[in-house]
Order: structure tokens, then sequence, then C-alpha cells
């Protein structure tokens, strides 16, 4: 995919057709994600004369940077489409990040360049929460070798915590640290509804 205008928050057709290809692909390999639905009609909602040109953004974003997004549901009060990142570790392009803001601002020496709030708020996703993570890890298994940051409960980010998760042993493990820590090791897996 080619690099994009970040400000501009919008494809072109190339970048629209390739998005969609790999997005297909993807449903079409992955049906277990999200039974019930088609293609056609995401399809429709996606990438159709009416389709959202800034969530259509983000979701290449989410592909750009490693997250290998999929839908995962449909909201039928709202009308969208959920997608969160299946990559099977956490994504490469959204590592060595700290929590926040004000983490990454916390830290005197070898600060990261960005945070994951910070991050997905420039791509327009929302970190999973621990119920989406979950949810997530009943479709496959991820994050065997890697850990991803998780929406954080404020009364545990007041006190300076942030939680993370990943998979060992075959289950599903959620963590504190501080918020300030990064590791090459850890990124975050972020949802989309479009």
């Amino acid at each position: 995919m080619t690099k994009i205008d970040n400000n501009k928050k919008e494809l072109s057709p190339v970048d629209r057709k390739e998005l969609s290809e790999r997005i297909e692909a993807r449903f079409k390999e992955n049906m277990n994600r999200h039974k019930g639905l088609e293609w056609v009609k995401v399809q429709s909602r996606l990438f159709g004369l009416e389709a959202n040109t800034e969530k259509l953004w983000s979701l290449h974003e989410m592909e750009r940077t490693g997250g290998e997004p999929d839908v995962v549901g449909y909201d039928e009060k709202m009308g969208e489409y959920i997608f969160y990142d299946c990559s099977a570790e956490s994504p490469q392009g959204r590592r060595s990040v700290c929590y926040d803001h004000e983490a990454l601002e916390s830290r005197k020496e070898h600060r990261p360049e960005t945070s994951a709030i910070q991050m997905a708020t420039t791509m327009g996703i929302e970190l999973l929460t621990e119920e989406q993570y979950r949810e997530l890890q009943k479709f496959g298994v991820f994050d065997t070798k890697t850990s991803s940051w998780i929406k954080t409960p404020m009364d545990i980010r007041k006190l300076g915590g942030a939680i993370f998760a990943d998979r060992r042993y075959d289950r599903v493990f959620v963590y504190h640290n501080s918020a300030e820590s990064y590791y090459a090791a850890r990124g975050f897996r972020g949802s989309l509804r479009a």
C-alpha cells in the first residue's frame, strides 16, 4: 500500500481497491470470525457510494501498521460492522509505545516516539478493552510471543498503572505495568466500527 497524507484522511482509488481486496480475502479466509455475515453487504457498506472516507482511512491505517483488521461482528442497532486487529502477534507497526501521553511526558529519558492512546486516536480507532481482547482470543490464538496494551480503567490509570494482555500456556493473561513502560514486543490492538 502506498503512503498517504495523514492530514487528508482519504484514500486514493488505487488504495481503496487494494484495501478492499485485502479485507475481502481475509474475510473469506476466516469465516469463523463472522458467522452469518456476508461479504457483499460488508463491501457495500465500506466501499459503496456512501462509504465513510474517514472510516476507510482508519481501516487502511490498521492494515498499514500490521493489524490485519477483520470483521468480528455487526451491531444491528447502530448498523455498523465491528473490526478488530487480527494479526497473530501485536501489530508490528505499533510496538515500543508507552500507554498514553501523560506516561510519555513523565519519562525523563529514552522516550518512545509516541503512545498507544495517541497513536490510536490519530488512526481513528479505539484500544481493545479486556472484554474485547478475550472475545478476540475465541477466534484464534493471538499474542503468544508479544503482548498488547488494552484500555485501562481510570482508577488503575490514576494510580500510574496500565494493563496489557497476552496468551501464554493456552490461557489469556491480563497484567499491569507502569504506564510509561514500553517494550519491543508490546504494541496495541484496536477496534473500529464502520
